[in-house]
């Protein structure tokens, strides 16, 4: 799969960061560049992390399935060490490396991309399914487990319904979705990553769902498989 290179990642202040997430901001499209029923496969995508001997790695997990059958057509994953640190609303630089390099790998190119994680609902809407469209230059949406605050605004509870959910609206604009895959179960949090509108996110998000768990399939998939990456590379270290 092609891979652009938007910029590099030799950054550690978050003074850099908070340029790159300007510089992009005014690219993010939110117009629709597929529609729902066009999908025929689509990538989940999950980070796990570890350390060794003091310093983290990570590996990413990459899993296309089929739109229709939601039968896995392809994985790769890459795995390595983490360069950049962790800072608090800049986590796509330090995951996005491992996420370009397990992409290269794919010979499926899927028509969108499913992160765990944010994307617009993000305190300059550069969550990593955000960020990372730019570089795949793929529709890609964001599927967060846990709400991520943003001026003190809280999200509504949707109710107790699949497929009910409530905008999550901050200064009178729209970041994002509360949305409820399964009864009695905690919602996720649904956002736009790029290429893309809110419906069609929703849409697309509703029909990759299924009874194992509240996440969309190929996100599931990928966590799933980011836990046995992690524990295979635990055990076999270098």
């Amino acid at each position: 799969m092609h891979i652009e290179q938007i910029h590099h990642f030799n950054l550690n202040k978050k003074e850099e960061f908070i340029k790159t997430q300007q510089s992009l901001q005014p690219k993010i499209n939110l117009s629709p560049s597929i529609t729902p029923d066009s999908i025929k496969t689509c990538a989940g995508v999950d980070l796990a992390y570890w350390e060794h001997d003091g310093e983290p790695y990570g590996v990413c997990s990459i899993i296309v399935i089929d739109a229709d059958t939601k039968e896995v057509i392809e994985k790769v994953h890459s795995m390595g060490k983490i360069s950049v640190p962790y800072v608090s609303g800049f986590l796509a630089f330090r995951e996005l490396p491992l996420i370009i390099e397990a992409a290269k790998k794919l010979e499926t190119e899927p028509d969108v991309f499913l992160f765990d994680g944010n994307g617009y609902l993000h305190y300059n809407h550069m969550g990593v399914a955000t960020h990372a469209a730019f570089f795949l230059n793929k529709p890609t949406i964001g599927i967060a487990k846990t709400y991520l605050k943003i001026k003190s605004c809280d999200f509504v509870m949707p109710e107790n319904e699949v497929g009910s959910y409530t905008d999550i609206i901050i200064d009178g604009e729209v970041y994002g979705r509360t949305l409820r895959t399964r009864r009695d179960v905690k919602p996720i949090f649904l956002s736009c990553g790029n290429n893309i509108d809110l419906d069609s996110s929703y849409q697309i998000t509703m029909s990759l769902l299924n009874k194992e768990s509240r996440l969309p399939i190929p996100v599931r998939l990928a966590d799933l498989e980011t836990h046995v990456l992690r524990t295979f590379y635990q055990k076999n270290h270098g």
